[in-house]
């Protein structure tokens, strides 16, 4: 009887514990990352800065109090690994996209796409600083839409390609009529319209805020949310987007560096390859005001 039971436990113990030893192996998710990757991702942090940390021999850029870097650099993040969802509540699923997301209200119609998560990034910086009169974008049939028409009561028109400014309702200045403004903007206005807009920029000389665009039918556009440099003067930058249709704002991963990922660098690259689109390195501009 012994030698039955020692037979029989010597014949299972193997097939027992053997999957147990491959589980082991295999249960930290983090082991099939790159491990430069983790090592530059803060999944606790709240914001892009304190969420992303710079690669070795890189510090972040100085910006000024009240600049536009500064506040792109500040924007709040959905707690690390929430999806995208589109303006309907559906999730992005698709991967070796995005890393992180904004924390963004984008609404429930099909207007924050490209080009306009970059203008509503704009408009609200110009906002919260208190430069009204500095908010003002052009829609593709080239009306110049400003939002301190909008504070005074105005609205805007659209009849085919004939629009204009009408009075209708007293001065105000809440930031529900600020978002009201912006969605008219991005009603009528994209890639065509917002890189007219932004001024040529030397790739050498990207900053912050720099945003690289394509306009077109459909054409696309990437905002540059933050940077570092180093000590030989190689500059290292991180990318955010919307796309189609409407979703909320995502940082972009590298799919070609992925070991600095979500950090872009442009080293000994012809051309800007983002997981959704290439951008030729003259496709650069910058926002004047």
């Amino acid at each position: 009887m012994k030698k039955i039971f020692i037979i029989l436990l010597i014949l299972v113990l193997p097939i027992s514990c053997k999957p147990i030893e491959d589980d082991t192996k295999l249960s930290p998710v983090t082991d099939n990352l790159p491990k430069k990757e983790k090592t530059y991702i803060n999944v606790a942090g709240e914001t892009i800065e304190e969420r992303y940390l710079t690669l070795e021999g890189y510090k972040r850029i100085e910006t000024e109090e009240n600049s536009f870097g500064e506040f792109l650099r500040a924007q709040r993040l959905k707690p690390y690994g929430e999806k995208v969802l589109y303006y309907d509540g559906r999730e992005k699923n698709k991967k070796d996209v995005y890393d992180s997301v904004l924390d963004v209200e984008i609404g429930d119609r099909d207007l924050h796409q490209c080009a306009d998560a970059i203008m509503l990034l704009r408009g609200e910086y110009l906002y919260s600083i208190g430069k009204y009169e500095d908010i003002s974008f052009n829609f593709v049939s080239g009306f110049k839409a400003e939002y301190k028409k909008w504070m005074e009561g105005y609205r805007i028109k659209v009849e085919g390609n004939n629009v204009s400014y009408y009075k209708a309702t007293e001065p105000s200045n809440t930031y529900e009529d600020f978002r009201k403004y912006m969605d008219m903007v991005m009603a009528y206005a994209g890639t065509l319209s917002l890189e007219k807009e932004l001024e040529p920029i030397n790739i050498e000389k990207i900053k912050i805020g720099d945003v690289f665009i394509v306009g077109g039918s459909p054409g696309h556009a990437v905002i540059v949310m933050d940077m570092a440099i180093s000590d030989e003067g190689g500059k290292i930058f991180v990318l955010a987007q919307s796309y189609m249709p409407a979703q909320q704002t995502q940082i972009l991963i590298n799919p070609i560096d992925k070991s600095i990922s979500p950090w872009y660098s442009l080293n000994d690259k012809e051309k800007l390859i983002t997981p959704e689109w290439t951008f030729e390195l003259d496709q650069l501009g910058r926002f004047v005001n």
